[in-house]
């Protein structure tokens, strides 16, 4: 079972950070997920929500300010908000990386952006898991580039998915721990389908979640591996 750590380490540093990721990066983990909205300047940028109420000192939607203006804002922390190229360059392919498209028009900035890592580093493919709620992004990317693994978020459960993931050829189901199953695990895995769970904050349930065959747990706490 493989350990990603969520948001970096969201339940040790700042949600979304370069300091959180970093701090991830400390720990013996397989991945670190991410969020990206597309900024009012054409930047991708890593955060989850699409205002900026929650998590930074700044107020309203993410993609009515420009990159410039966006780093004026910083969480309580004083950690600013980072670029997906700024989080690229600093993870530099030493884990994989689940990108989460969750804002609206983001597929296809990530796709170029991305392509554009993979052709000029040792960034590969195979390092990128890209999922999303919004199912018809999904589809931009694989109709874009279909070389990508794609993930299909659900916030039921498995089999809720398993006809979009089936059209989308999709590599992995990503359910909340909350709807998870022994069962669903076992039928996912028997057509072909890894499972990527969301988000395991306790031993027992990383435990569990390993018992169950489970592919990847995602996690606020890196630490517990």
């Amino acid at each position: 079972m493989k350990i990603f750590g969520h948001r970096g380490a969201a339940g040790l540093v700042a949600e979304n950070t370069l300091e959180s990721i970093a701090e991830a990066l400390l720990y013996p983990i397989d991945g670190i997920e991410i969020d990206v909205h597309l900024c009012k300047s054409g930047e991708l940028v890593v955060i989850h929500d699409e205002t900026l109420d929650r998590t930074t000192n700044g107020k309203g939607n993410v993609s009515d300010y420009t990159i410039r203006e966006l780093k004026k804002f910083s969480s309580e922390e004083g950690f600013k908000i980072p670029t997906l190229e700024e989080v690229l360059h600093l993870i530099d392919a030493r884990c994989n990386l689940n990108i989460e498209l969750k804002g609206k028009n983001t597929a296809i900035p990530m796709v170029k952006l991305v392509e554009e890592y993979i052709h000029k580093t040792h960034w590969e493919y195979n390092h990128f898991i890209i999922s999303s709620f919004d199912h018809p992004q999904l589809f931009e990317i694989k109709e874009t580039n279909s070389k990508f693994k794609i993930g299909v978020l659900t916030e039921e459960n498995i089999t809720a998915v398993l006809p979009v993931a089936k059209e989308l050829d999709a590599f992995s189901i990503h359910p909340p721990i909350t709807t998870l199953t022994n069962d669903e695990v076992t039928l996912a895995q028997e057509k072909g389908l890894r499972v990527y769970v969301w988000t395991v904050n306790t031993e027992n349930l990383i435990k569990q979640s390993k018992k169950w065959n489970v592919d990847v747990v995602i996690t606020d706490f890196p630490n517990f591996v």
